[in-house]
């Protein structure tokens, strides 16, 4: 995700929107078009309004999304060709985290405490932080020793998780001879 024209959390996440707004129109099943369209709203209901129009701008000038005037004076933003590639390639569930090239013996690790009440949340961000390539070294501490600080963002941003997560970044493990092992590093 690290790429000459990085976008943040929100800008990430309105991509993924207009995508599911595209899956709504190519579904078939009306138990999944309900489903895509519950996701949808509550996602939508959870972005910063001012962070929301700075990132709308954002995308627009980086021909992301197109805007059409409608003439009842709303305005219907439109995911381009460029827009929905970009959005595929933040697809949650499919974020990896790229090797760096030359190590900087730095170890990342998430942390999180998350309510009950956020119980799916916590799940979720359980099962990608393993996808992503991450070790779990406690129940809910993870590691990875390469570079992720936008995927860990973009994640907690998607989750809407930012006060129950917190990132470290440790010079020294007392394990870390099996943790380079487990992400074979030398």
């Amino acid at each position: 995700m690290r790429t000459a024209e990085s976008f943040g959390p929100i800008a990430q996440k309105i991509l993924l929107l207009l995508l599911g707004g595209l899956m709504l129109g190519l579904s078939a099943s009306p138990s999944h078009y309900f489903r895509i369209l519950k996701n949808i709203n509550k996602d939508w209901e959870r972005i910063n309004k001012r962070a929301l129009h700075r990132a709308i701008r954002k995308l627009y000038k980086s021909k992301l999304i197109d805007a059409k005037d409608n003439p009842d004076e709303t305005t219907t933003l439109i995911l381009t060709q460029k827009g929905k590639a970009k959005a595929l390639t933040y697809q949650i569930d499919e974020i990896k985290i790229k090797p760096m090239k030359k190590w900087d013996r730095k170890w990342r690790m998430v942390l999180f405490d998350i309510p009950e009440k956020h119980k799916k949340g916590r799940d979720a961000i359980s099962r990608v932080l393993k996808n992503m390539g991450f070790y779990k070294f406690q129940k809910s501490v993870f590691i990875n020793p390469f570079e992720c600080n936008d995927e860990i963002n973009f994640v907690i941003e998607f989750f809407n998780l930012q006060p129950y997560v917190r990132i470290i970044i440790a010079d020294h493990l007392d394990n870390e001879l099996h943790l380079k092992t487990i992400f074979g590093l030398s």
